[in-house]
C-alpha cells in the first residue's frame, strides 16, 4: 500500500505554534540579529517540535540572492589547503553564509563539473582554487560567470576576478637564499608541478637567488612532481642518482619535504645533517616532525579569511573594484636546516 506523501510543514504554522508572526518566524530562521534570544529559542522549539525545515532554495528564488558560498579546492588532504578551509568557513559562516565544498583534486574535468554544479545550485559566491592545467577555455567560461568570484592560491592573470596569494616569488628567495648563506652551491628544488603559477613562480625565487650569488642552477636538480609525500620521495630518489648529488634541498611544500626526508633516510642519509632541507607552507605538523622543518610561512588560514573578506565586499557592493592581494611570507628556521 502506498503511503501517502507528508506534507511539509509551512513557516506560518510554526509562527502560530510559538505565538509570534510570520515575518518574526522568517527573521529567526534567517539568523537575524534583531530577534532577542527568549523569542529565538521559542521559535527554534517550535521548529524543532512540528519538524520545520528551511526550504532555502525557495526562500533564494523569492529574494533573488543566495546565502550559499561555493568553495572550490584542489586537495583536501592537503594540511595547506585545509588551514585555509578553516579561514573561509570562519569568515562566511560569522555572517550567515554557508559553505558549499568541491574538491576538484587537480583535474580540469573535476573543476568544470564542479563549476556546473555550484552554478546550478544557485551559489551567491564563489571562491576557486584553479587547478594548476587550467586552459585558455578555463579562462574564457570564468570570465563569462555572472557570479562574484575570489581566485586563491593560485593565480589565472587572464580571469577578471580578485586574488589572494602568497609571495611565492619573495618566500622561494628567502629559502633559497638561506641555503646559499649556509655554504651550499649544489641546492636542489623538488616537487610541485610546473605548470602551475605557484611553481613557476616559486622557481623565479630560486633562480634570482643563484643568479645573485653568481651559481648557475643544474636542471638535473630540478626536479617536478605531484605536490605530495609521495611526489617528494620519488623526487629526491631521482635526484640522489646524480653523479653529483645536492647538498641541500628546497622543497616545492611541507609534504613534499616529509616525503624527502623519508627517502633520504632510506637512502642512509640524516636529514638537517647530512642534507639540509627548507620546505614551503608552515603546516602545523613542521614543526614536531624529526627533525623539525625550516620552512617559508604562507599563512594559509589568514590567506582563507582573506579570500573570503574579498567575496563579502563583491557580495555587499555592486561598485567593487577588483583587487590583487599578495601576502608576505615569512621564513622559519628549525633544526633541519
Amino acid at each position: 500500500m502506498k503511503h501517502p506523501k507528508k506534507k511539509r510543514v509551512t513557516l506560518q504554522e510554526v509562527a502560530k505554534h510559538a505565538g509570534v508572526s510570520t515575518a518574526t518566524a522568517s527573521l529567526v530562521v534567517r539568523n537575524n540579529p534583531r530577534i532577542s534570544d527568549k523569542t529565538r529559542k521559542t521559535v527554534m522549539n517550535s521548529m524543532k517540535e512540528l519538524g520545520y525545515v528551511y526550504d532555502r532554495v525557495a526562500a533564494n528564488l523569492r529574494s533573488q540572492s543566495s546565502n550559499t558560498v561555493g568553495v572550490i579546492i584542489t586537495d583536501i588532504s592537503n594540511k595547506f589547503i585545509s588551514e585555509f578551509l578553516v579561514g573561509v568557513h570562519e569568515t562566511l559562516e560569522e555572517v550567515g553564509y554557508t559553505v558549499l565544498l568541491g574538491t576538484s583534486f587537480d583535474s580540469l574535468a573535476k573543476q568544470d563539473h564542479l563549476l556546473s554544479t555550484m552554478l546550478e545550485h544557485r551559489v551567491g559566491g564563489l571562491i576557486l582554487d584553479p587547478v594548476s592545467g587550467s586552459n585558455a577555455e578555463t579562462v574564457n567560461r570564468l570570465n563569462q560567470m555572472n557570479t562574484p568570484m575570489v581566485l586563491a592560491v593560485r593565480e589565472l592573470p587572464e580571469v577578471k576576478s580578485d586574488y589572494v596569494g602568497i609571495n611565492y616569488r619573495k618566500g622561494s628567495l628567502m629559502a633559497t637564499k638561506h641555503l646559499i648563506d649556509k655554504g651550499h652551491k649544489r641546492i636542489a628544488f623538488l616537487g610541485g608541478v610546473r605548470t602551475s603559477s605557484t611553481w613557476i613562480e616559486r622557481m623565479d625565487g630560486y633562480q634570482y637567488a643563484h643568479d645573485n650569488a653568481g651559481l648557475i642552477i643544474d636542471n638535473n636538480l630540478v626536479v617536478d612532481s605531484p605536490p605530495t609525500r609521495e611526489g617528494g620521495l620519488e623526487a629526491v630518489l631521482q635526484v640522489l642518482r646524480n653523479p653529483d648529488p645536492p647538498t641541500a634541498i628546497f622543497c616545492f611544500n611541507d609534504l613534499v619535504a616529509f616525503g624527502v626526508m623519508q627517502g633520504l633516510r632510506m637512502e642512509g642519509f640524516n636529514p638537517g645533517q647530512d642534507i639540509d632541507i627548507v620546505g614551503f607552507d608552515n603546516i602545523p605538523e613542521s614543526d614536531v616532525y624529526h627533525p623539525p622543518l625550516t620552512t617559508v610561512s604562507s599563512f594559509p588560514r589568514q590567506t582563507g579569511v582573506e579570500a573570503a573578506k574579498l567575496l563579502l565586499q563583491q557580495l555587499s557592493d555592486d561598485s567593487h573594484e577588483q583587487q590583487r592581494l599578495i601576502l608576505e611570507p615569512e621564513l622559519i628556521v628549525r633544526e633541519s636546516a
